[in-house]
């Protein structure tokens, strides 16, 4: 299903960058980036957001002890802050 009409971007290609990206984006700014765009209208991040957290489960906000995610990050606890997960996701990295 077509998520952003600005940009023809699916829900398969949102799911895909969550999930094969060397640095989990955890926001919509940070998919946009890694499939190589930018939100136009910005309709879209609210059902972006939404997969991100299905796709990630229950490490949707920050990486548990034992997440099938953590080990890409080397976490080993689960404080993290909002300004780490800032630092860690940056576009740039994507």
């Amino acid at each position: 299903m077509i998520v952003c009409s600005c940009n023809v971007i699916s829900d398969h290609d949102i799911r895909k960058a969550v999930t094969s990206a060397d640095e989990l984006p955890r926001s919509p700014k940070q998919v946009y980036g890694c499939l190589g765009c930018s939100a136009e209208c910005g309709r879209c991040a609210r059902t972006i957001k939404t997969i991100i957290d299905e796709a990630l489960g229950p490490c949707a906000r920050n990486c548990q002890a034992g997440c099938q995610h953590a080990h890409a990050h080397g976490h080993s606890s689960v404080q993290v802050t909002e300004d780490d997960l800032q630092s860690r996701f940056a576009l740039a990295a994507c």
